[in-house]
C-alpha cells in the first residue's frame, strides 16, 4: 500500500492532517480502512491464481472465505 492511499483513507476516516487531532472513532475507522484493503489484496491474489489453476477451486473458495471477512 503506498503512501497516497494510506493519507487518502486517513482522510475518509475524518482524520484533519493538518491539525493531527483525532478521535476513537476516527482511528478505527482508519484501522478498518486498512485491514478491507488488505483484505481485497490478498482476495485479489487468489483471484489470479485462480485463473492458474484448472483442477481444483481451492483458492476461489480462499478469495470468497477473505471477503467475507469483511462482513462478519
Amino acid at each position: 500500500m503506498n503512501r497516497e492511499k494510506i493519507i487518502r483513507m486517513a482522510r475518509e476516516a475524518g482524520w484533519d492532517m493538518e491539525w493531527g487531532g483525532t478521535t476513537i472513532e476516527q482511528v478505527r475507522a482508519f484501522a478498518a480502512l486498512v485491514a478491507a484493503a488488505e483484505r481485497e489484496a490478498c482476495a485479489q491474489v487468489c483471484d489470479a491464481l485462480t485463473e492458474q489453476d484448472t483442477v481444483t477451486n481451492y483458492y476461489r473458495v480462499a478469495a470468497l472465505a477473505i471477503r467475507a471477512r469483511g462482513h462478519v
